[in-house]
């Protein structure tokens, strides 16, 4: 049985990794702010799933607090790893507010390095993402493909994570596994993404609003298939950056057509201009997550979009007052 502290564990993509270690008996610091980026009720309602469990224990903790993180540390022992699930995502926001993204993304990752650096904690996961890749990555986008030049706050956040990573593992051996995550979907998602976004939209009849001519592309992956890549991850690599994701590429329009056919009612498509922050096209090559992690994805589209609105049908009491707005 291993023990792990887990920032971000309220949220879509670090619940979900939660509950799987959780499941597979071992025990899990869950550590998030539960800021209002989106609404709460969706972290509460992931943390209700997650307390189920005896080995789960939450602190409501911002990790760009190093002395909280630190005091945590101390009154809880040692850990066999730190999983940073934790982050201030979203392209759209992170160009009106580019402060919380620094707090969160960088001093955040750097306080949690430290806690590695001074607790004899060897191994580190950093949640990153495919918006590193910038305007003209090549499709489908290996891990080498230009990263320096980002095109929001956010990823220039995220890219700067990583360099942090690195220095913190040539410095002091620290064992750092980074992930890329492509476009991730599925029950509990978040709001602001498109997946959620729609399913809402079109089952309250409510008008979609589709960005640029929705012939922009997208690979999606399920929240199930990333969680088991990350905790693939916690092998011992040295200093891997790994993507996961984008194994079924879809274009938007095509995506709304799936989703009417799904829920048996027919959207109302208003299209806007293209967000400038937003990418044309995000499909992963994922051949480095086969060799390294011995990872693919294994639920389909048509599965994972089904259990997305099984969901959503599921907690409609709540979940169509979401704000969906992007």
């Amino acid at each position: 049985m291993a023990h792990y502290l887990l920032p971000g564990a309220a949220g879509f993509i670090g619940a979900r990794v939660a509950e799987f270690l959780l499941g597979d008996g071992h025990q899990v610091i869950g550590v998030d702010n539960l800021n209002d980026a989106y609404d709460v009720r969706l972290k509460e309602w992931r943390l209700e799933s997650l307390e189920r469990y005896p080995g789960f224990v939450f602190h409501k903790l911002d990790i760009a607090d190093g002395e909280a993180l630190n005091n945590l540390v101390e009154k809880s022992g040692s850990y066999d790893a730190v999983i940073n699930m934790a982050a201030r995502a979203g392209v759209r926001q992170s160009v009106a507010n580019p402060r919380e993204y620094v707090d969160t993304n960088i001093v955040g990752t750097l306080n949690l390095l430290e806690l590695c650096r001074h607790h004899g904690i060897t191994k580190f996961i950093l949640a990153s993402t495919s918006s590193i890749y910038g305007a003209d990555a090549p499709l489908p986008t290996p891990e080498g493909a230009e990263s320096s030049l980002p095109l929001q706050p956010y990823a220039a956040t995220k890219k700067a994570a990583e360099a942090m990573c690195h220095a913190y593992h040539y410095l002091f051996d620290i064992d750092v596994t980074i992930l890329r995550y492509f476009t991730v979907y599925g029950p509990a998602g978040r709001p602001d993404m498109v997946v959620f976004r729609f399913v809402q939209r079109i089952y309250e009849d409510q008008p979609v609003t589709v960005y640029g001519d929705g012939e922009q592309s997208r690979g999606l992956t399920y929240v199930d298939d990333i969680a088991r890549g990350t905790i693939l991850g916690l092998q011992r690599m040295g200093y891997e950056i790994i993507n996961l994701g984008g194994h079924e590429v879809v274009k938007i329009n095509d995506l709304v057509k799936k989703l009417e056919r799904l829920i048996g009612r027919k959207a109302e498509v208003e299209y806007q201009a293209l967000h400038p922050a937003d990418m044309m096209a995000n499909w992963a090559q994922v051949d480095k997550a086969g060799q390294l992690l011995g990872w693919e994805p294994s639920v389909s589209l048509e599965e994972g979009l089904k259990a997305t609105i099984d969901w959503y049908i599921s907690e409609r009491e709540w979940a169509c007052q979401v704000d969906t707005s992007a």
